[in-house]
């Protein structure tokens, strides 16, 4: 279902809520064609790109707004934006997925191979999206490199037999590198595990550092709670988020991210801070509601490290 506000002459907004169930006409909402496409996250010499979620508290996507409905914060100062743009562009995605041992108990690894075939199975796509597949339990195997085709996936999970320790760290670290090779400029990983983390070479806070300074969303399906505190701090670093879905509704989740990969806004500025000290720089991305637009949510990575000369 969507909802619409039109603006009038008298200057009421327009905007767009896009429900998960609208996924598939998002490329005709956005136009067919497309510009030459800009990083969604990069820093460089002068500009600072960032990729910005925008959700009703319905968790439907929100399209339609406009530049000056934002404002960008570095260190708690205000930066002028000087790039704004929403498109719908294409993805390199990484599925990393458990099969430890503990994913045996109380039917996780059944539930969880279920969820992943509905996941690799539905949702726009992009000619140009590639994936690959990881899977893990003490030792991390690339089951599958970057392709286009991601549907093969469901079998070669239902190939393997869950077992051995759980190196869920290192997993997503190796997924994080992975992914940063992708050829398109919008990187996610997609991780369906219990959480539970025993046997990792990486400490947490090796794995926090490397997903705070990557441009790498991660979205998070648990299936199981003890782990889900975990997976919503890992998933919460990188303006993405974890969710602890039951089999009635997993659907309602896997659209949701399919969704949020292709609705999100582009920021872009020049630091007024133009040290290159290599230090940590905190982003803040608010937003000024306009007048008849429900209550809004705005979700973005937490910032990055300046350039070191």
């Amino acid at each position: 279902m969507t909802g619409k506000s039109q603006r009038t002459a008298a200057g009421k907004p327009q905007y767009w809520l896009v429900s998960a169930c609208m996924f598939f006409l998002l490329p005709c909402m956005h136009g067919q064609k497309q510009e030459s496409q800009t990083p969604y996250f990069r820093v460089n010499v002068d500009t600072v790109f960032v990729k910005v979620v925008v959700t009703d508290s319905l968790n439907r996507s929100v399209t339609g707004l406009q530049k000056e409905d934002f404002k960008v914060y570095e260190d708690n100062i205000q930066q002028p934006i000087l790039h704004f743009g929403q498109q719908s562009a294409p993805v390199s995605v990484g599925f990393i997925f458990d099969r430890s041992g503990s994913m045996r108990y109380d039917h996780r690894y059944i539930v969880g191979r279920n969820w992943f075939n509905q996941l690799v199975k539905t949702g726009e796509t992009n000619p140009d999206d590639e994936y690959f597949l990881i899977t893990f339990n003490q030792k991390i195997d690339l089951v599958r490199s970057f392709t286009d085709e991601p549907s093969g996936f469901a079998f070669d999970v239902i190939l393997q037999k869950p077992g051995g320790w759980t190196a869920l760290f290192d997993a997503v670290y190796r997924g994080i590198d992975m992914v940063q090779e992708g050829k398109n400029e919008k990187k996610a990983l997609i991780v369906i595990t219990d959480g539970e983390e025993n046997r990792s070479r990486y400490r947490w806070n090796e794995l926090r550092e490397l997903a705070m300074e990557s441009d790498v969303q991660i979205y998070a399906i648990g299936v199981d709670p003890s782990g889900y505190a975990l997976l919503k701090s890992l998933a919460g670093l990188t303006g993405g988020r974890a969710f602890l879905p039951d089999a009635a509704g997993i659907d309602y989740y896997i659209n949701l991210i399919h969704t949020e990969l292709r609705n999100q806004y582009l920021l872009g500025y020049v630091p007024i801070n133009t040290r290159r000290d290599g230090k940590w720089r905190q982003i803040t991305v608010k937003l000024d509601t306009p007048r008849g637009f429900p209550k809004l949510l705005v979700r973005t990575r937490n910032g990055y490290y300046a350039p070191r000369d």
